[in-house]
């Protein structure tokens, strides 16, 4: 047998041996192909979820839970702008509520201020309203009212759920900020989610765009800032006599939580 032969037979026979050898053993894995869009957006949901049981939030009432915290004070303001229903009449209101709070006093602060036509006549009204413990008082006009009228205790109690109403259901989004000094999340919600006292629809009457924004703060369990612009067609808005189409804004910010602000009795009662 020629040499080249005799080498070449034992190769192959070693290179089969290998083979079969290989053939029992376990090879190493291979490693899974990552979506490196989708790689991103776990890794920014990750870093930017809220705190553990604040995936998603109920604030039917806007102001809901506040009773809660020491003290704080909060801005909440209705603007519309519009027509009467079916007419080209120019129809505007807005309303703007100024509130304080101490936990400790169970005091409360009001003022308001209320602006528009809305009723066929204009009107320019400011008010400010004291809780303090059982008593209200009232000073509206120059004329001071107390315990003995409603009025008083209404507009003393006035809140921005009142006034705005809220979200029933809210999903968290993958932003955080520092808004009004406090850590919060950003949430999402939908049209049915949006909860509005103000507003009463006609029969034939809809809504027909929401938009907005919804920041939380998990560590106070409160909403911060909740943005809201509302479109809708033949409504009763405030109590109007006359159905209205246009435009609402929805403007709510809490600020200075924990600190007690010193609550007294109106100037002038």
């Amino acid at each position: 047998m020629p040499m080249t032969k005799r080498l070449m037979i034992p190769l192959i026979g070693l290179l089969l041996a290998l083979i079969a050898a290989g053939c029992g053993t376990r090879s190493a894995p291979i490693p899974t192909l990552i979506d490196i869009d989708a790689s991103s957006t776990s890794v920014v949901l990750t870093q930017n979820a809220p705190p553990p049981g604040f995936d998603t939030v109920e604030f039917a009432d806007i102001d809901a839970n506040l009773t809660r915290l020491p003290g704080w004070h909060y801005e909440a303001t209705l603007s519309f702008s519009g027509y009467y229903a079916r007419t080209t009449r120019e129809a505007t209101a807005r309303t703007n509520a100024q509130v304080w709070y101490n936990q400790v006093a169970s005091a409360r602060r009001v003022v308001t201020q209320v602006s528009g036509d809305l009723q066929g006549n204009e009107q320019n009204t400011r008010y400010e309203a004291v809780r303090l413990g059982p008593d209200a008082f009232l000073l509206r006009d120059g004329t001071c009212l107390s315990n003995a009228s409603e009025d008083a205790a209404f507009a003393a109690d006035l809140s921005a759920a009142s006034l705005l109403g809220g979200i029933r259901t809210a999903q968290a989004a993958a932003e955080k900020a520092i808004i009004n000094d406090e850590s919060v999340w950003r949430y999402t919600f939908s049209p049915d989610d949006v909860a509005l006292p103000a507003l009463a629809l006609a029969e034939s009457g809809q809504i027909t765009g929401i938009s907005g924004e919804l920041w939380v703060s998990p560590e106070n369990n409160a909403v911060v800032r909740y943005y809201a612009n509302i479109d809708f067609e033949n409504g009763f808005l405030l109590g109007s006599s006359l159905p209205l189409t246009g435009t609402i804004l929805l403007r709510y910010d809490l600020y200075d939580i924990g600190d007690v602000p010193n609550i007294s009795v109106p100037f002038g009662c």
